[in-house]
């Protein structure tokens, strides 16, 4: 395991990066900041991952324009209007977002990733954010994350940030990221939107499969809904600031890249989860004993993503019979009859966190439910206490192999419903 240690700053705790977010008026309703940008201030090698809905919203399309070289140095984003089914209209507001935010940081266009979030099937007026980009460039600061973080959030009841610090090549490098998501959440590629900046020295080539492989394990391991967002966007800029030697192929210094991505990846995924609109408890599901890691991972998921599962985990309800019903049509080969269940959770977990990895699975706080095929005789008021918590896990034994997987998730409760019922005003 490498030293790697997390810190503050979110997306500009790495050197020659900066932020800021303001309110430009987006949407009338919206109170709180809507634009953010953030700027490097030299090139980047990028990379990125965008949603797999055929149904792209014109940001993202402009973005995998801009990012296909590998270069990049600053991220505009807006919230409040997915800039989705606009056409031709649509397109042009996304140019000219990425245009004037690089007049304004004396840039090429080419080099501006483009983000946007919000209602589908709505135009937006590009001309605030024209009339506005000169005052959010003016105020880009090593402290303007945390103007930025809230910019890009929409039905999020918290905003979501993280870093991280490891040493290459005798160099300390850092890694920060901002996130924003709460509904709309069957992960299909990275995230909703997510922008990673590090200083580390890393080629294009190695950014993309270091980000490829991370989400496999993280943001694709999250559902809230079962909807997968038309503007799905996850990016990452490297601007080699740290001064280690680049990063170009794969070993140990690939290695220790990637487990700091994995780590802080890891962190937000959970925190997307736990932010799911209307959700009361974070859901984590473990299993274990699988075939492979991939049969693994489809069994946590297809758990976390049943509604029966997710009204029962709102209930406090140790119904897990729902539980063994999503894995049996996940598609996975699996013995029932050599499955068990446990639920655990952790007493006094905090709904927001910025490190999870000591999850008693075992703990006082643990029941088991299901053994070898065979339903217990457990105590429902204990079941109910330890699914009462804001934590809970699902521990699913498996007896095909040793392979683990993980995914998360959230309650469904009845504020879904009504947070989703208006959203357009």
């Amino acid at each position: 395991m490498s030293n790697i240690k997390f810190i503050d700053g979110g997306v500009c705790a790495p050197q020659g990066f900066t932020a800021n977010g303001m309110r430009v008026g987006i949407k009338a309703s919206r109170k709180i900041n809507d634009t953010a940008l953030v700027f490097s201030e030299v090139p980047c090698n990028a990379a990125g991952v965008f949603t797999q809905n055929r149904v792209q919203s014109e940001s993202v399309k402009l973005a995998k324009k801009h990012i296909a070289n590998g270069k990049a140095q600053a991220a505009i984003e807006i919230s409040g209007n997915a800039n989705t089914c606009t056409g031709a209209q649509g397109a042009e507001n996304a140019r000219r977002m990425a245009e004037c935010a690089a007049k304004a940081l004396g840039i090429k266009a080419e080099d501006v990733i483009v983000y946007s979030t919000g209602v589908i099937g709505a135009q937006f007026d590009v001309t605030k954010v024209e009339n506005n980009i000169e005052t959010l460039k003016n105020g880009l600061s090593k402290e303007g994350h945390e103007q930025a973080r809230v910019a890009i959030m929409t039905t999020d009841t918290h905003f979501k940030e993280c870093a991280v610090e490891f040493e290459i090549d005798g160099k300390k490098c850092r890694m920060g990221t901002m996130c924003k998501g709460s509904g709309m959440i069957h992960i299909n590629m990275g995230t909703m939107l997510s922008f990673i900046t590090t200083d580390c020295a890393i080629s294009s080539q190695m950014l993309d499969k270091a980000l490829k492989s991370s989400i496999l394990g993280t943001y694709n391991c999250v559902s809230v809904d079962g909807d997968t967002s038309t503007n799905d966007t996850l990016t990452i800029m490297a601007n080699g600031l740290a001064g280690n030697k680049e990063i170009v192929s794969e070993g140990t210094d690939y290695e220790v890249f990637l487990e700091a991505l994995n780590k802080m990846n890891t962190v937000m995924a959970k925190k997307i989860a736990a932010d799911g609109e209307g959700a009361t408890r974070l859901v984590e599901c473990n299993v274990k004993g699988a075939k492979d890691v991939e049969s693994a991972r489809k069994l946590a998921k297809e758990i976390i993503c049943s509604s029966l599962v997710k009204a029962a985990m709102f209930g406090s309800d140790a119904n897990f019979g729902r539980f063994l019903c999503a894995m049996g049509y996940s598609g996975v080969e699996f013995n029932p009859d050599k499955t068990s269940i446990w639920f655990t959770s952790k007493k006094g977990a905090e709904r927001y966190f910025s490190d999870y990895d000591n999850f008693e699975v075992h703990g006082e706080n643990s029941v088991q439910v299901y053994k070898d095929g065979v339903p217990l005789d457990f105590d429902e008021d204990v079941a109910k206490k330890i699914m009462s918590e804001q934590a809970v896990e699902i521990l699913v034994q498996c007896s095909e192999g040793t392979a683990e997987g993980t995914a998360w998730g959230c309650d469904l409760t009845y504020d879904y419903v009504k947070i989703n019922g208006d959203y357009r005003t």
